[in-house]
Order: structure tokens, then C-alpha cells, then sequence
């Protein structure tokens, strides 16, 4: 029936050795339940059909946000509202704070779990145009090995991810750089104000030296089949004096890299106008959050 959750077999998970095994013995017949907040609407709507739920969420090995000084590490089972009141998140990644501060409600950021948020792979992730500016690294283990990629290979498409059947995200890196915390800006755009799915999300830090932008980062999310870096942004920017013009100039490229779709939230043309709109603005209020005051 719609909207009932079907028959399922249901294994409470203790720790991450037994979630491995798990994971080899049933492969893709297997489903994660981390947080449960995209998990569970997918069953009711019958957007998945697993023959058995493996439930991490009492898992506390892959729980936890550790300083390295050169990274932080954050544990693939972290709530979000953890990661928004970490000090270390702030003080080291503000753009993350900032971002998955304005993910869902405060009762979902209370549930929902960053490895939960990048493996459910949508198009409209929260976290992952902040990592993606950071280059953040995902963490990939299966009872046979490690491995570690770029975030910006994890997503692969619509709810389809880099992840063998066997393997499981069980941490996310973010190499920390000082000057990426001084310049830095998030907007979210949505059809309404608060607990919403972005029609289009920009995440921007810069890197300012003798007035010439030294290093330019921008990720958009919901304009292609995967949260996007804009490559032709970046790269016409770096080396230009820091002037609102070039801003100007930059944001136009924007659609060069991305590819937006119509759906129920936006038409494409919108995300298209409005995804240079917002590389813009956040881009403006990045240098100036880092002391710019010049452009207007």
C-alpha cells in the first residue's frame, strides 16, 4: 500500500565490523539505515525495495569529529546538528557550518547524518557543495579494503553513488586551510524561507592576495545530475583583480557548468538565471566577509 512501509527483514547493527560482514553476505540486497529521514520516505513511496535494513544508527564507532590540525575527520554517522554546533567546524570550516545550518529543520539535523545526506546521492545535498569546496575525501570501506576518493567522485548521478555493494562511507576528511575561513559564503534558494530542498545552493571561498584572487572555489547544488564545482568560474577569476566587474564577467560562465533540469521546484531556465544571480552575490559576499570593500 502507498505510503505503508513493506515487509522487510531488520538487523540492528552493533558495531562496524558486524556492519561489514553484513554488507559482504547480503551485497545490494541491503539497504543502510543511518539517520532514517531520506531512507525511510524512499520505502514508503516504494522508490526502493531492500530485502533487509541494516540499522547503524546505534553505531557509535563511526560517530565522532576529531581535529587533526591539517584536517578534520568526521565520522560517516555524525548528526548534522552536531557538525553545526562543533567549534572545530566552525572555527576550521565556517562554509559547512553555515551551509548545513540551513539543512531541513532542527528536528532533522537531529536525525539525518552526514555519510546519510551524501549516500542518498541527491542532486540537492546540502553538505555537498561545501565539500566540495573544501576537496573534502570520503572514506570507503568493505571487509576487504580502504579506500579514499574525492567527494566530487561519490556522487555519480541521482541516488547512484561511487559505493560497492559491499562498502560503506565511514568518514569524510576535510583538509583544513586557514585562509578558506576568512573568505567564504553560502546561499540557498529555495521556494520558501526555511526546512526546504534547494532550487539552487552556492557555496564560495576565496583566496585574496595583493588584491588578485590567488585561489576561487565555487560549488552549486540542484543544476545537474550531481552537485557541480564551477571549473569555468574558478579558472577565468584566478589571477584577475578583485573587482566587481570581473565578478560580473565570471558569474556568466557559470553555465558553462552546469546542466539544469525542469522539475516541480524550478524550470531549468530559472536555475539557469538564477545560478548566475547567486555565484554573483555569494562571491561579493565572500570578499567581503574577508574585508573587501570595494564594487558597490
Amino acid at each position: 500500500m502507498f505510503y505503508s512501509i513493506p515487509e522487510v527483514e531488520y538487523i540492528r547493527v552493533s558495531n562496524l565490523d558486524e556492519a561489514l560482514q553484513l554488507l559482504s553476505q547480503y551485497g545490494p540486497e541491503a539497504k543502510i539505515l543511518a539517520g532514517g529521514t531520506d531512507l525511510l520516505v524512499d520505502l514508503k513511496v516504494g522508490r526502493c525495495r531492500p530485502k533487509v535494513i541494516l540499522d547503524m544508527s546505534g553505531v557509535k564507532d563511526l560517530r565522532y569529529i576529531i581535529d587533526d590540525g591539517d584536517k578534520i575527520r568526521i565520522g560517516a554517522l555524525t548528526k548534522v546538528q552536531e557538525v553545526v554546533e562543533s567549534p572545530v567546524v566552525k572555527a576550521k570550516a565556517p562554509l559547512l557550518t553555515e551551509a548545513l545550518s540551513e539543512l531541513g529543520s532542527w528536528q532533522v539535523r537531529c536525525m539525518a547524518t552526514v555519510g546519510g545526506n551524501l549516500c542518498n546521492a541527491s542532486p540537492a545535498a546540502d553538505s555537498a557543495p561545501p565539500l566540495l569546496v573544501h576537496e573534502a575525501k570520503a572514506k570507503l570501506t568493505s571487509k576487504q579494503k580502504t579506500r579514499t576518493i574525492k567527494i566530487e567522485e561519490l556522487i555519480t548521478g541521482p541516488r547512484k553513488t561511487a559505493l560497492q555493494s559491499s562498502e560503506l562511507l565511514c568518514e569524510v576528511e576535510v583538509p583544513y586551510d586557514e585562509e578558506l575561513t576568512r573568505a567564504y559564503s553560502y546561499i540557498k534558494l529555495g521556494r520558501r524561507n526555511a526546512f526546504t530542498l534547494s532550487v539552487v545552493s552556492v557555496a564560495v571561498a576565496v583566496k585574496v592576495v595583493n588584491e588578485r584572487f590567488k585561489d576561487v572555489r565555487v560549488a552549486l547544488n540542484s543544476v545537474a545530475p550531481t552537485p557541480v564545482r564551477a571549473r569555468s568560474v574558478e579558472s577565468f577569476l584566478v589571477g584577475n583583480a578583485v573587482r566587481r566587474e570581473r565578478v560580473e564577467e565570471a558569474s556568466e560562465l557559470v553555465l558553462k557548468d552546469i546542466m539544469p533540469i525542469s522539475d516541480v521546484r524550478a524550470s531549468a531556465e530559472y536555475r539557469r538565471h538564477v545560478s548566475k544571480v547567486l555565484v554573483r552575490d555569494a562571491l561579493i559576499r565572500a570578499l567581503r566577509r574577508s574585508g573587501w570593500v570595494g564594487g558597490g
